[in-house]
């Protein structure tokens, strides 16, 4: 029996980033993440869904410190790239962090914290469940 195609990537096993357009700053979102080795990057395009955003990225540290430091690190990234400042909110407790980069809507969790309010599910009305 195979795997999902779409099911989560073995613990240790690297999942590939979402596809996004070079020079964006939903690719510079996801590849801070990455770098910063934020677990379960999930991105959920949001046109056509909500007016807030067009991308909605998800993904958790393993700690608070990790969580605040991936935050703060994210929004001098998306500064010296050319994007703006954004805002940043939950940053005292960094349970669930919000970066609001304007087209890109960043939320990062503690996976019990994410797990428990599961935006993803909330989210995927009416998509298909095709990656």
């Amino acid at each position: 029996m195979t795997p999902a195609t779409n099911a989560p990537a073995a613990a240790g096993t690297p999942t590939p980033l979402p596809p996004s357009e070079p020079g964006s700053l939903h690719a510079l979102v996801l590849q801070s993440l990455d770098d910063d080795q934020a677990l379960e990057i999930v991105s959920i395009p949001l046109e056509g869904k909500s007016s807030i955003a067009d991308h909605m990225v998800i993904a958790s540290g393993r700690s608070t410190r990790q969580v605040a430091a991936m935050a703060q690190k994210l929004a001098e990234r998306v500064k010296q790239g050319g994007f703006g400042h954004v805002r940043i909110e939950g940053l005292p407790a960094a349970d669930w962090v919000l970066i609001d980069a304007g087209d890109v809507v960043v939320h990062l969790f503690r996976p019990e914290v994410r797990s428990f309010y599961n935006l993803e599910r909330m989210w995927a009305f009416g998509d298909s469940g095709a990656a």
